[in-house]
């Protein structure tokens, strides 16, 4: 949850995706519905196949599967977001997985606010901290600020954003007890994003210590099974 006032953050809005079309020949009628039939033979079996796992990979969601599925909820968000502040998604996705887990209405009893944990002074006064595109423009300004003066380094990053940006010139040992226990969890998650695991140790023991209630509210926020 950042602590100091960020600079102004312009959003910027993602472009939609253009869909693309083309025609067909008629010599390729009867090979093609072979195909068509393999196909939808295929798909038939993939939906009914209980093993299949329903989130959808890192390289259509532009996130790692290892993060739980009230933050692939948020995916394509996460994307354009992460693109206008020039952040790693995986890196958005984290701090999302820690401060609140998908919830967009989620508080603390510091009165940090929404999806990305900001606390109100870094909000304007026309600002509604629950909207989802302004609590990520918020709180992601200040991140993209962590990482910045923190050379580039996430877990320094992390750590100025859940203590406040004055923590990173400080020796750690110094950081409060929350802090430390924020990177402790946040950098290696981080780093199973990255690597292309598809399972982090780390988030699960976060979620065993720390997420259970937050996730299952989230989950009922949104309305997920």
């Amino acid at each position: 949850m950042p602590r100091a006032r960020p600079e102004i953050y312009k959003q910027t809005a993602a472009d939609p995706q253009e869909q693309g079309s083309g025609c067909l020949s008629g010599f390729t009628i009867v090979p093609l519905a072979v195909i068509l039939i393999s196909v939808l033979l295929a798909s038939f079996a993939w939906k009914t196949n209980p093993s299949t796992v329903d989130l959808p990979p890192a390289t259509s969601t532009g996130i790692s599967p290892i993060f739980r599925i009230e933050i692939h909820y948020w995916a394509d968000s996460i994307t354009s977001w992460a693109s206008a502040s020039q952040l790693d998604p995986n890196l958005v996705a984290t701090i999302m997985q820690i401060e609140s887990c998908g919830d967009p209405r989620a508080r603390s009893s510091a009165g940090a606010l929404g999806l990305f944990q900001v606390m109100p002074f870094h909000f304007y006064a026309i600002d509604d901290p629950y909207n989802p595109n302004t609590n990520a423009a918020r709180g992601l300004a200040y991140l993209a600020k962590s990482l910045e003066t923190g050379g580039g380094n996430a877990r320094l990053a992390m750590a100025g954003y859940n203590g406040g940006i004055g923590l990173i010139g400080r020796a750690e040992w110094t950081w409060p007890a929350q802090t430390k226990r924020y990177v402790q969890y946040g950098a290696p998650i981080y780093e199973d994003a990255r690597n292309g695991l598809a399972s982090s140790a780390a988030l699960n023991e976060w979620y065993e210590k720390y997420g259970v209630s937050l996730c299952h509210q989230a989950s009922q926020r949104l309305g997920l099974p």
